[in-house]
């Protein structure tokens, strides 16, 4: 047997470790979930890689859902949460969508039946991608083993490309247990066309914003999430600071501005304060920087700001609009977009 033969039997694996490996290439060091039949063979592997990643084992795949949502928002990381077939896979449903309203980097991962038995309503088999294509950015099923690591990796940059969200991976038993030669890559998606669909920023809609910023006397800031997964929180706080203008947060933008700050007025909305709420009453411009307008925070959207001009920023077109009419819509990231304005 010559060398390089030794060496690419070496390099084939079973897709449970293909699974792991893909895992350790992002950088996930910890998953959540529960075990069950159609991924026992992925519970193998983890067992083989328990020294480089930690499981954490919840009492219900829900459980494990929102704890992996959490330790997204928490960490900055992907979540990764994994469940098996049929009641496992629905038993996810809550929290899949908790973190895609809310627009954090989740990937899940589930097992199903065999893929002979994919469709004829076998035992613990449910149509998982079809459920939960209405609260997933994107969903995959995987039908040959030589696709699994590229879906892997395809997951892991859809739920972070742009506006995060959940992508779930379905894995059939079968290919969970099948043999295939594996690379690892430095470089994740080296190799992978996966073009995004960002729109490039508008200097027409920044020159906009900007000639309102200048002309507004009594401007108004108002952070969201989109701050925080952007990372724009110093870049939000150098806007404040040049317009010398109040603060208020959604609760999914607590944490994007330093509340200490005198500027710092509350909340805005149903749980916000009598300040911000006064505020917006006087303010002749609202900045709103990656928000979607949730009706807990604009009340009857027919009087919300109605006398002031909104200057609306957010990564996702759909959002701008949507809830509130904008008088100024600028699509981008949100940190290049606040270093144009200043």
């Amino acid at each position: 047997m010559t060398e390089n033969t030794v060496n690419k039997t070496e390099n084939i694996i079973t897709g449970a470790d293909i699974i792991i490996e893909c895992l350790l290439e992002q950088g996930v060091d910890t998953v959540f979930g529960y075990p069950g039949g159609a991924v026992l063979n992925i519970y193998d592997s983890l067992y083989k890689y328990s020294d480089r990643i930690t499981h954490y084992l919840a009492s219900h795949e829900q459980h494990a859902g929102h704890a992996a949502d959490g330790y997204a928002r928490a960490s900055g990381k992907t979540g990764v949460v994994i469940a098996t077939s049929g009641p496992g896979a629905s038993n996810l449903m809550t929290a899949i969508a908790t973190a895609q309203m809310d627009s954090i980097p989740v990937v899940v991962i589930t097992g199903n039946v065999n893929l002979d038995l994919l469709g004829l309503d076998s035992f613990q088999e449910v149509d998982i991608t079809g459920m939960t294509m209405p609260v997933t950015k994107h969903n995959f099923v995987v039908r040959d083993a030589a696709n699994l690591a590229d879906t892997i990796r395809k997951a892991f940059f859809i739920a972070n490309d742009g506006r995060p969200g959940v992508v779930l991976v379905d894995v059939p038993k079968d290919i969970t247990s099948a043999t295939r030669e594996f690379t690892r890559k430095a470089v994740p998606m080296e190799g992978i066309d996966m073009r995004s669909k960002r729109a490039s920023i508008s200097e027409e809609q920044i020159s906009a914003a900007v000639k309102l910023m200048i002309n507004a006397k009594r401007p108004y800031i108002y952070t969201g999430g989109g701050v925080i997964s952007a990372g724009a929180s110093e870049a939000a706080a150098q806007l404040a600071e040049i317009l010398n203008a109040p603060v208020s947060s959604s609760l999914m933008g607590h944490g994007s501005f330093d509340q200490s700050e005198d500027r710092y007025i509350g909340m805005l909305g149903m749980h916000g304060s009598k300040a911000s709420a006064e505020t917006i009453k006087n303010c002749d411009l609202f900045i709103a920087l990656g928000t979607r307008f949730s009706d807990r925070v604009t009340g009857d959207t027919s009087t919300f700001a109605k006398d002031t001009k909104i200057i609306h920023v957010d990564i996702d077109a759909v959002e701008h609009s949507k809830n509130v009419d904008a008088y100024v819509e600028v699509v981008g990231d949100l940190k290049e977009v606040l270093h144009r304005f200043t």
